[in-house]
């Protein structure tokens, strides 16, 4: 339990301990005669007794009157004529009655009996006095208040038994008869009172000492009933913090007793921008000593106030309905504050969910991203990827990120993305790192981390636009609390993953359209006959690839090559982004509270990661590689057939192929007779050094995916497929 002295509190005024006759203590520091004058029946002061003599002196029957009123004098704390209390020096709790030791050894036995009363009484004032102190916190002052009730009581008591001596009625053997029934209550507190002074317990520590007592005094009823009653009287205070935050979401603790704590450093912002952002699981968190009786429900508890504050911070005002029935003032084996609890939780959970559901759409939210990130809907894509061509294909210190966020918002209003009320939340950004740099320095990325050596995070010397560009989101509260930074993340790696796929693709189509300008001629045996058929497994290999990452199947594939060379990767089931995606949204449908959607949303997105090859690095670095050389083998497939035959028209005046960018009135011409080069052994070796690269790393993969699709069994499909083209070779 965090001490509450650390707690900025009032002080407690300096004469409130110095002047004594403000403590109660006065009279335990003054010695007197006698507390009794005129009586009826015997009196100490009228037998003439001298203080300088020794109560041997005198007779039994005096002795006994003597004893009767310094044992009535003890029990309230005023030491006597021959009963004395001794105190250790520095150790104001520690103290002992002694006796006369000239006293009757019968009278001796009978007063030592009554002695742990009296320690008792002396130890729990003391405790009232010290524990209404302003540092002590709420709960010792409920409960040295309902100490100081019972006090009230003993002295009641101890004036009752006064009279009755002062009437001639009462014998030392009656005093001890009266005293025995408050002597387990008063023994059983005074060790409470001790263990809690020696520990400095202050908040739900002495309620969890005061329940710890009262169930090791099942025996004994009425001992028990007392602690009980005690720690129902102590809890009070700490049950009125309990109800304020359950109902209001507001923690009013102004001695940091409560065992919820909150780190006012933590903001909400920090979601949108702090990849491990700790808001939503360290803003409000559970401290030490929890008190026994809220233990099991304390998860509860938190949650319950962190739902009601995401509300208040949004705005939006709202307090559980409150009747007589759901005071939390008491608990007890009924266990009704149990079920106020969860009723507050119930009402404090549905309000949000139906709040960020339905006010903030965050299903809509979802969609949206699925469409642009996750790239449901490729249209937007493409004809950005078009006209943004030029500018992603410079190295990172020459690209503008206004022109590509100019040219992204072209593309979002000259397609289908126009009627998504949420495509304006959309923007571009251009990474510092590649895609397996960012895996290998991601918190998520352990996996990764433990694979991955120093020079597989080497940055690509050439590394361009193509390898970095991504697409962020602006996610708004209270939505950022289920897509934060951390989800974000997680999405622009498998867009990133995707973007590049898709990119290599066009890269490739072009390459094959290049191949389909010189069908003309008769090219069996040559190496432009074999370039075509290696063009034409990197083709398959890619789309396998895309076909079983997503529903779209090379986007930018024309449909007659597809249905004639890619009939195989159309029978490849989806087992990615699709089924994973229906998986979720229904999940969310069901769902009781926001840390179910938050865990569902994240099951979502590292299911994808997993299903994206993102979490196998030695795939992954495979697959890096052979999208690599694809890419240099499209990008030489200009040199491969200039060099062949005589193809003036392939080359456009930029340099880049006319495939990349066909004009309607060269693809209607007919094609025309074209001359096969008379030297082209160069670019036979050129070809065969590209297919042997490719096939070498194609059936690299084999013992990889077979590996992994063990533990994952929907690698099956794309192992069979991958592996398929490489036989076809």
């Amino acid at each position: 339990m965090e001490n509450s002295s650390a707690i900025s509190c009032p002080s407690t005024p300096r004469w409130n301990s110095e002047r004594p006759f403000l403590t109660g203590r006065f009279h335990q520091e003054t010695k007197t005669t006698s507390r009794f004058f005129d009586t009826k029946g015997y009196s100490v002061d009228s037998l003439g007794l001298g203080s300088e003599k020794a109560i041997g002196c005198y007779n039994a029957a005096v002795q006994e009157l003597v004893v009767i009123d310094d044992l009535l004098s003890a029990m309230v704390g005023i030491q006597g004529r021959y009963i004395s209390i001794k105190r250790a020096h520095g150790k104001e709790d520690n103290f002992t009655f002694q006796v006369d030791a000239s006293m009757d050894l019968a009278l001796q036995e009978l007063a030592k009996r009554v002695f742990p009363l009296c320690e008792s009484f002396m130890l729990i004032n003391q405790f009232v006095e010290s524990r209404s102190q302003f540092k002590n916190g709420l709960v010792n002052h409920a409960f040295a208040a309902a100490l100081r009730a019972l006090l009230l009581d003993y002295q009641a008591m101890v004036a009752q038994l006064e009279h009755q001596f002062r009437l001639g009625r009462l014998s030392l053997q009656g005093l001890w008869f009266y005293c025995q029934p408050m002597m387990g209550s008063m023994q059983a507190l005074s060790n409470v009172i001790q263990r809690a002074s020696a520990n400095n317990f202050a908040g739900s520590a002495v309620l969890n000492l005061l329940q710890s007592q009262a169930k090791a005094m099942a025996g004994d009823n009425g001992v028990r009933s007392l602690l009980e009653k005690m720690a129902e009287c102590a809890s009070n205070a700490y049950l009125g913090i309990l109800e304020r935050w359950v109902y209001e979401g507001v923690i009013d603790d102004p001695y940091g007793e409560f065992f919820i704590a909150e780190n006012k450093s933590l903001q909400k912002e920090s979601l949108t921008h702090d990849y491990d952002a700790k808001y939503w699981t360290q803003r409000y968190s559970l401290k030490d000593g929890i008190p026994s009786f809220l233990a099991n429900i304390s998860g509860t508890i938190l949650t319950t106030g962190k739902y009601l504050n995401v509300m208040r911070e949004c705005g939006h005002h709202v307090q559980v309905p409150q009747s007589e029935n759901s005071k939390l003032m008491s608990f007890g084996s009924n266990h009704r504050y149990l079920e106020c609890i969860k009723s507050a939780y119930d009402f404090a959970s549905s309000e949000l969910l139906n709040l960020i559901k339905e006010k903030y759409d965050l299903m809509g939210k979802l969609r949206s991203i699925k469409h642009y990130l996750l790239l449901d809907q490729g249209d937007f894509l493409v004809h950005f990827m078009d006209i943004a061509r030029d500018e992603l294909t410079k190295k990172l210190d020459e690209i503008s990120v206004e022109k590509l966020q100019s040219l992204l918002d072209l593309a979002l209003r000259t397609t289908a993305a126009a009627t998504d009320p949420c495509h304006e939340d959309l923007t571009c950004c251009v990474e510092t790192s590649s895609l397996l740099k960012k895996l290998g320095t991601l918190t998520d990325g352990e996996r990764s981390r433990n694979v991955l050596d120093d020079n597989d995070l080497e940055e690509p010397v050439s590394i361009t636009g193509l390898e970095t560009f991504s697409l962020n989101y602006k996610i708004r509260w209270p939505l950022s609390i289920v897509i934060s930074k951390h989800s974000l993340t997680k999405y622009q790696l498998i867009f990133r993953f995707l973007f590049h796929c898709k990119h290599v693709d066009r890269q490739l189509c072009g390459a094959w359209q290049a191949h389909q300008g010189v069908r003309a001629l008769n090219m069996r045996g040559t190496a432009i006959s074999r370039s075509s058929l290696l063009c034409r497994s990197m083709l398959k290999f890619i789309n396998s690839l895309l076909h079983y990452l997503t529903f779209e199947a090379g986007f930018t594939l024309p449909n007659f090559f597809f249905a004639r060379c890619f009939c195989h990767a159309i029978v490849v089931v989806c087992d990615v982004i699709e089924p994973n995606w229906h998986v979720m949204h229904n999940r969310l449908q069901t769902a009781k509270s926001i840390d179910e959607v938050i865990q569902h949303h994240e099951f979502f997105l590292d299911k994808c990661l997993r299903g994206c090859l993102l979490l196998l690095p030695e795939f992954l670095k495979k697959v890096e590689r052979l999208k690599s050389l694809c890419l240099q083998y499209a990008a030489a497939t200009q040199w491969l057939i200039s060099s062949s035959i005589d193809v003036p028209s392939l080359v456009e005046s930029d340099g880049s192929l006319v495939s990349e960018k066909p004009r309607q009135s060269k693809s209607r011409r007919p094609y025309q007779p074209l001359k096969l080069s008379s030297s082209n052994k160069t670019v036979a070796d050129s070809i065969l050094k590209f297919e042997r690269e490719f096939n070498a790393e194609l059936q690299s993969l084999g013992p990889i995916l077979n590996s992994s699709s063990k533990a994952e069994p929907y690698l099956t499909h794309l192992s069979k497929c991958i592996l398929g083209i490489g036989n076809e070779q």
